[in-house]
């Protein structure tokens, strides 16, 4: 047999399978050229580098969801784009994968043949009706879970009255995607081999390129998959302009799609919303103007594109969004299409999660083919504060109900642009940002001059933000002098070795978070503060904390009298000097890390602060003691819920034991202490523990506790020195204490051996 240049490089995934090799062999015989892989043997990345011209899917044990490797993911990716066809657990792949429910039928089958009925189309072109196939299963794809995007292609008759049974075969609707439920390579299977050169006959990823059996193209919803956008060429191949329109079609399909399943209904989007329980926004405008560079940054997550592949799918979203934030960034970019770029809405939520309780946060973009204001509602759920507009792939009626009903959610969108007319329109929408791609969407090619020609038309008040295509300070010298906003940057970005380094160099100068810690600011805690005269000796030596234990039943709680005594000696003995940073954060024009703005609010302060100590007492009781005694600080040692902290009016430290989860949650506890047991017993942390929950998050700040000393301080912060940024503060219970009375001397050996340890080692 003639080798089929159409099937050039076939990949054929072995899910495990002894008839895997039948396949090979039919395929070889009809003329493929065929490369086999088991299913865990390469990556998604590895088999898209291959370019395969079909996907071959064989039978294997166990189910689809579990047992079938790269296999789901590999249709995922490839549907739509090139024939892939499954046999068996590749067919309840391709039902599992477009929302179908793959179950047990109710009848085991080992090489039993049945009569097949079918419809006489694609694979089952030129076969007569009730042809002999060989079936080994105990699965299938349930009748009642069929997705709306697949047709049942042949079944096994049931009953005298000719009846569906199990289904025996699916096609996907649009795509070139056809799965059996038996297996045409077996030898007791007539017409196996016919049935596998159908489909090697088919082309492209969609059936409006394919004719099948003579009945023309497969029918959408009652419409001709064939569309005018479609029919563009080039040397046998669909022309980028087309790619473009295919994800967008793609998108509306799979949006259609989603707007079915349980929790995701319009109405269950909807019911969300009105609980107001989207996460709280920013004006996408005003972040826009503030930028620590002369030209605002998006900076955008996008692990690949159609023009450029993959580009980086190992990035972590929220990380990736965490380190632009801290180098500037404005605005950040997620790109939420899953198919050609690689991201989803579930990018979008981590990204704002990461952010959570940052100080100038940068705005969050939703980069998407919007269409619908279902996607723009979903945006705003996940916590988007703006979302693109792309008025070349929008009618006018259609643009103007969009850009109005994101407005009605309090997001002004970023309305894109390539041409003269475009920008006419965007301008009598009354756009207030405007993004003028430098790519054109048809041909794909960058012209960065694109923006500068269409200065001249935007009115003064509108922010413009140049998009695609900028990779270097060159590339940005023009836009800063034609009064060009912001430039969004993704692909460079992403291949940065140095994300920081790399916006400093592309936008100039360098940029201050606003934060004037220095290591020399350590600050020192002494708890379980029993007597006035103890918290006089402790602010005089230098304490910038005095902490009372609020816990009936313990050895060091203190009585109301004691407490609002001690409050007293706070609020009127001054600390002998102050610290070099005043405890106010200079005013900042990027985002900054979470702890050290709250760490810095309490820092060089002129008096020391009052902290109150509880665990597990009502909120209530812990609210009433704040107001009674003045309390400055909360400390939670117990096991309260993290989110107390929102409700406390005062900063709150909370307690953690090592490896505990939560500890580096922003937004919530002002900072984490580590301390072992239940504090105050004078128990030791292993200091490798601390190391390793420091270098797990560079951005965590700690109050440092558990068994210090006056003599064990200096070494211990020695120990751990190239992590003394993030020790806030150091806290000694016990340490200072002589048969469980507090020494008034080593309170005062212990603050001089800290404050002299940070001067030291810092």
């Amino acid at each position: 047999m003639p080798r089929l240049s159409t099937a050039s490089n076939l990949i054929l995934i072995d899910n495990y399978d002894s008839f895997t090799w039948n396949v090979y062999q039919y395929l070889v015989l009809e003329g493929a050229t065929v490369t086999v892989f088991r299913n865990d043997e390469m990556t998604l990345a590895e088999l898209i580098e291959m370019r395969p011209t079909q996907l071959v899917f064989s039978p294997g044990p166990g189910h689809p969801d579990t047992d079938a490797g790269i296999s789901c993911e590999v249709i995922r990716y490839f549907a739509g784009r090139i024939p892939i066809f499954g046999v068996c657990m590749g067919e309840q792949c391709i039902f599992s994968v477009f929302g179908g429910k793959v179950e047990v039928t109710g009848e085991i089958l080992h090489g039993k043949t049945s009569p097949l009925r079918h419809d006489a189309r694609g694979i089952y072109e030129g076969l007569p009706q009730d042809v002999p196939v060989t079936r080994y299963h105990s699965l299938a794809g349930t009748q009642l879970s069929l997705p709306d995007s697949l047709e049942v292609t042949s079944w096994i008759q049931n009953g005298p009255d000719g009846g569906r049974g199990i289904i025996m075969g699916v096609r996907h609707k649009e795509y070139v995607i056809e799965g059996v439920q038996f297996h045409p390579e077996s030898i007791l299977t007539e017409e196996g081999r016919l049935m596998l050169r159908n489909f090697l006959k088919m082309k492209g990823g969609r059936w409006n390129e394919n004719t099948l059996g003579g009945k023309g193209t497969i029918v959408v919803n009652g419409n001709d998959a064939k569309t005018p956008t479609h029919k563009a060429k080039e040397n046998g191949r669909q022309s980028k302009g087309s790619i473009l329109e295919t994800i967008f079609e793609h998108r509306k399909l799979s949006v259609e799609t989603q707007k079915f399943f349980p929790s995701q209904r319009p109405k269950d989007l909807q019911a969300s919303y009105n609980m107001s329980i989207s996460p709280p926004q920013i004006s996408f405008i005003d972040r826009l103007r503030q930028s620590p560079y002369n030209l605002s940054l998006m900076a955008e997550i996008k692990r690949a594109s159609p023009s450029k592949g993959i580009i980086s799918l190992d990035t972590c979203a929220p990380q990736q969004a965490r380190e632009y934030a801290l180098a500037g960034a404005s605005v950040i970019s997620v790109l939420t299409e899953p198919e050609w770029f690689k991201g989803s809405i579930d990018d979008l939520r981590a990204v704002r999660q990461s952010l959570e309780g940052m100080p100038d946060r940068p705005a969050i973009l939703r980069k998407e083919f919007i269409f619908d204001e279902y996607q723009i509602l979903e945006a705003r759920l996940a916590g988007a504060d703006t979302i693109l507009l792309i008025v070349k792939m929008l009618d006018v009626t259609t643009l103007r109900k969009l850009y109005a009903y994101s407005q009605s959610l309090g997001m002004e969108p970023l309305v894109e642009v390539n041409t003269l007319d475009e920008m006419k329109i965007a301008i009598e929408l009354g756009a207030q940002v405007i993004g003028v791609n430098n790519r054109n969407l048809t041909s794909f090619e960058v012209d960065l001059e694109t923006t500068s020609r269409l200065m001249h038309m935007v009115p003064r008040e509108t922010v413009v933000c140049a998009l695609s295509g900028i990779s270097g300070p060159a590339d940005v010298a023009a836009y800063q002098k034609n009064g060009v906003g912001a430039v969004l940057v993704g692909e460079a970005l992403m291949r940065a070795t140095d994300t920081a380094a790399f916006i400093q160099d592309l936008l100039g100068g360098s940029m201050s978070n606003g934060i004037p810690h220095s290591a020399n600011d350590l600050m020192v805690k002494i708890c379980g503060t029993r007597s006035p005269e103890a918290a006089r000796v402790a602010i005089e030596a230098g304490a910038d904390l005095v902490g009372i234990i609020l816990v009936e039943g313990r050895t060091r709680c203190v009585s109301r009298e004691t407490a609002q005594a001690i409050s007293e000696v706070c609020k009127t003995t001054p600390k002998p000097h102050l610290s070099k940073a005043k405890g106010t954060v200079r005013e900042s024009r990027a985002a900054s890390e979470y702890f050290d703005y709250t760490s810095e609010r309490l820092r060089g302060q002129d008096r020391a602060l009052l902290v109150g100590v509880f665990r597990n007492q009502p909120l209530k009781y812990i609210l009433a003691q704040q107001q009674a005694l003045s309390l400055d600080l909360v400390q939670l040692h117990g096991s309260e819920p993290v989110e107390w902290a929102s409700l406390i009016p005062v900063p709150v430290i909370r307690r953690f034991g090592l490896q505990e989860p939560g500890i580096g949650r922003r937004g919530y506890h002002a900072l984490p202490l580590l301390d072992s047991a239940l504090g105050g017993t004078g128990q030791t942390l292993d200091i490798h523990g601390v190391r390793k929950t420091l270098e797990a998050d560079d951005g965590l700040r700690i109050v440092l506790a558990g068994g210090l000393t006056p003599r064990n301080i200096s070494d211990t912060l020695k120990s751990i020195s190239d992590r003394y940024h993030q020790i806030v503060a150091v806290d000694v219970s016990s340490g200072v204490e002589e048969d469980g009375v507090q020494d008034l001397n080593k309170i005062r050996s212990f603050i001089s051996a800290a404050k002299g340890a940070c001067q030291k080692w810092s």
